[in-house]
């Protein structure tokens, strides 16, 4: 194997020749106990455990996503605490899923939080400052989870979960000092873009769901409208088909052709060669009578199951789009949870103003689904270029000092 300039081959790889390659427990602080450990078995933290204040239990939900989000807590007491110190997390520790389907996904619990407790599901690690930065160490763990590598960390069980043997053992490159703070400095500054850029669209969907609670009531009125709204039933807008012709026969999809639709949260289960049984009679909103969840659709598409109802608007009375809106507000305001099915849509009433304000409002939500559709797509590009930046200061291909 060619081994670049200035690299040697190791176990993790070609990596500069200064670099060094040791085990994740070679980076904690030495002679310190329990700096990788796990959280409590499960009899010795359980429900009786939990107290509504105190010491706060922190699990692995918090950090699936790759920072430390937690909006409430349980606790444990000041004496369960002192019975369970080994698995206390402090402020600077990696927190790491342990156990279920996003085992190894992890994040740093903040330097504003307070020590706290594992949860049974959990792992944490801390990190020598003196010797290595902790960005930098938990980068190469995210990046192994990312890169789907965390499989090399996990035990054979009834579930996925992490080997704590095997994550204390394992090899990862090591930069001098100096070169783990510059990499992290860099990664930490995308990530930061990143960030910045998933609350800007936060703000934007907020934004506009209070543009539609506004506008698709009637609370508040476009310029040079202000004629009397109508009560109408979804069935008087709009008329639905099965989608018999529609449905793909063959479910094992291609990379490209055109696209198989569900109506919930995965939209786009991939691609399909089949040429016949296109729905190109468009735009439609494709609703799934399992789920109850709706899409607006405005491209030609088939589906997966016949479950899905096609809505169009009735004799062209009605602009589509709008009543898309209508639809999710009316989910939005539904305080049962009961899941309304098609043909109990079709009966419920709502407040409709003419054709022509329908249009105008359709048009405004459009071009703010477009603005935060732009920004969703320049934050695809961002996670992309940290990707690459990851691929390449990792394995020192581009040297940052």
């Amino acid at each position: 194997m060619e081994v670049r300039k200035g690299s040697r081959q190791t176990e993790v790889g070609d990596i500069p020749e200064d670099w060094d390659v040791d085990t994740l427990e070679s980076t904690t602080p030495r002679n310190m106990k329990n700096s990788i450990v796990d959280g409590p078995f499960g009899s010795n933290l359980k429900t009786i455990h939990y107290r509504k204040s105190g010491i706060p239990i922190i699990t692995s939900g918090y950090v699936t996503e790759g920072y430390f989000f937690a909006d409430d807590y349980l606790y444990v007491d000041d004496e369960k605490f002192k019975q369970e110190k080994r698995s206390a997390v402090n402020a600077g520790d990696i927190v790491m899923a342990k156990i279920g389907a996003r085992c190894g996904a992890s994040a740093i619990l903040p330097d504003w939080h307070q020590t706290g407790i594992l949860s049974g599901n959990a792992l944490k690690i801390t990190i020598d400052k003196s010797r290595h930065s902790t960005y930098y160490i938990w980068q190469v763990l995210w990046s192994l989870y990312l890169r789907g590598t965390i499989e090399l960390l996990k035990a054979t069980g009834a579930q996925p979960a992490i080997s704590m043997a095997n994550l204390k053992k394992f090899n990862i490159p090591l930069p001098p000092l100096t070169e783990q703070k510059a990499i992290a400095t860099a990664l930490s500054d995308a990530d930061a873009l990143v960030s910045g850029l998933e609350k800007l669209i936060d703000k934007k969907k907020a934004i506009k769901q209070g543009a539609m609670q506004l506008l698709l009531t009637g609370k508040k009125r476009l310029p040079g409208f202000s004629g009397e709204w109508k009560t109408k039933k979804f069935k008087e807008l709009l008329e639905y088909e099965q989608p018999w012709k529609y449905t793909v026969r063959n479910t094992e999809y291609s990379e490209n052709g055109t696209p198989v639709l569900t109506a919930n949260k995965s939209f786009l289960l991939g691609y399909t060669n089949e040429t016949d049984g296109i729905c190109n009679d468009t735009p439609v909103i494709i609703f799934d009578d399992f789920t109850t969840d709706s899409k607006y659709v405005d491209f030609p598409f088939k589906v997966k199951s016949s479950a899905i109802k096609l809505l169009r608007t009735k004799d062209n009375k009605a602009d589509l789009r709008f009543v898309f809106g209508k639809i999710q507000l009316t989910r939005f305001h539904l305080g049962d949870h009961k899941r309304y099915y098609i043909s109990e849509y079709q009966h419920l009433e709502v407040l409709v103003p003419d054709l022509e304000e329908q249009t105008a409002i359709a048009q405004v939500l459009s071009d703010m689904d477009s603005e935060i559709e732009a920004f969703e797509h320049k934050l695809e590009k961002y996670r992309l270029i940290k990707q690459g930046m990851m691929q390449e200061l990792l394995t020192g291909k581009k040297r940052l000092i």
